[in-house]
């Protein structure tokens, strides 16, 4: 079997995503966004475990925190996307829809920029301290507001990383797999040894084939029953949690295993086109960073267009193109035109400029400005606001109903649903 490589192909999927090695640890104080201001990612804080809701709409959801004790036990944490904030899902630009219940992600997190504007509960500063009833230590962190999600595959091909499998133990097409996760290429860092299941719902892949487990006891890659050594074999997983007999409670599942690189890249391209038509359909996010009003209504604005997405959606924006405009809430739900259509209030008029920043991007920043201009400033276009932008040969379609703001403009009250779906702590 082909032995996982780092993807050379993966480097161009994400513009503002850094593929180095680890960030460095976060700092011990909390650390709170600045309006206008991309966050660094070795300030945030990073917790790993289950995501258990979402509400795609308002991009919050919820995740199971892992900790040292059970984590069945665990309750529920709140968490939501910054505008900028990025989801990484297969190795590929993602929506939190994308994910399935029940992926084990990996959240790089701060504290709420702005308090009062909070799509989830504000919590104390210091509750990753609080152990309250069965809570883990750890388990519920005041900083909710996520820069980055990424799945396992997605970490790993970040960070470089590969799983490499020591031994199945395996009877009736379900048993475990004992695995470290070991940098690709050398490395000093001493791997810890997992103890993971897989049953007959796991998925395979190889190449452009989707293999069960029988397929790799036909093979005699694995044994029928009993153990068998692995051999150190790369691959790269799909986690998941399940419940899991015998009183162990912090064992995760193994969804998928992709055997070789063709398998990950088509995982990851299948990823990318879906993301694609969705952003083409959303309208691309940015903010603004300057308005030169001029009069009746005219305005040149210069905006940043937020990283995370596929290059072929920012090389869209071209000089002397035409571009639409309009508000949106910070969690990128339209607040102009509502039942009319995005389009109908949006600001339009010609790119006068596209300009990369030089050296590289902070994560959730593209480095790609434009200047346009408009003959109707709205008021959702200000300096720092949130908007989203599209050329105007993407499709000019309307949202679904809980993906903008009827007759409330820019009021962060228009929220459907509100916070109070989310447990008081």
């Amino acid at each position: 079997m082909t032995r996982i490589a780092f993807p050379l192909w993966l480097a161009p999927l994400c513009l503002g995503l850094s593929l180095l090695a680890n960030p460095a640890p976060a700092a011990d104080e909390p650390f709170r966004p600045e309006t206008g201001k991309f966050p660094p990612l070795e300030k945030a804080h990073s917790y790993r475990g289950e995501l258990v809701f979402v509400d795609h709409a308002n991009r919050r959801g919820s995740i199971r925190v892992e900790g040292k004790g059970q984590f069945r036990r665990n309750n529920p944490h709140p968490f939501v996307l910054l505008p900028y904030g990025m989801v990484r899902y297969h190795g590929a630009p993602a929506d939190l829809r994308d994910v399935p219940l029940g992926t084990i992600i990996r959240v790089h997190a701060f504290l709420p920029p702005d308090p009062k504007t909070s799509a989830v509960p504000v919590l104390p500063i210091n509750n990753k301290t609080n152990t309250q009833g069965f809570r883990d230590i750890g388990t519920a962190p005041a900083e909710n507001h996520v820069l980055l999600i990424e799945d396992e595959p997605s970490l790993c091909l970040r960070e470089g990383k590969v799983w490499k499998l020591r031994e199945v133990d395996l009877k009736n097409h379900e048993g475990l797999i004992i695995a470290s996760r070991d940098p690709n290429q050398g490395g000093t860092a001493e791997a810890i040894e997992e103890t993971m299941t897989f049953d007959d719902a796991t998925r395979i892949w190889r190449g452009r084939e989707c293999l069960a487990i029988e397929d790799l006891i036909a093979e005699g890659a694995w044994p029928a029953k009993d153990k068998k050594s692995l051999g150190n074999q790369a691959v790269l997983l799909g986690l998941t949690w399940k419940p899991t007999l015998g009183g162990i409670f912090s064992r995760f599942h193994i969804s998928d295993i992709w055997l070789d690189d063709d398998a990950m890249q088509r995982s990851t391209n299948n990823q990318t086109k879906a993301h694609k038509a969705f952003v083409r359909s959303r309208w691309m996010p940015a903010w603004i960073d300057a308005v030169e009003y001029g009069k009746f209504g005219r305005a040149t604005v210069t905006a940043t267009l937020f990283g995370g997405m596929a290059p072929s959606l920012y090389a869209d924006f071209k000089k002397g193109s035409q571009a639409m405009v309009n508000g949106v809430e910070n969690t990128l739900k339209h607040t102009e035109g509502g039942t009319a259509g995005p389009s109908q209030m949006a600001a339009r008029g010609p790119i006068l400029d596209v300009t990369k920043t030089p050296g590289e991007a902070p994560l959730g920043s593209s480095g790609i400005q434009i200047r346009f201009e408009t003959d109707l400033i709205t008021e959702g276009i200000r300096p720092t606001r949130v908007v989203r932008i599209r050329p105007a040969d993407w499709p000019d379609v309307h949202v679904p109903r809980e993906e903008y703001i009827n007759g409330g403009g820019s009021s962060i009250d228009e929220r459907f649903p509100s916070p109070a779906i989310f447990p008081k702590y």
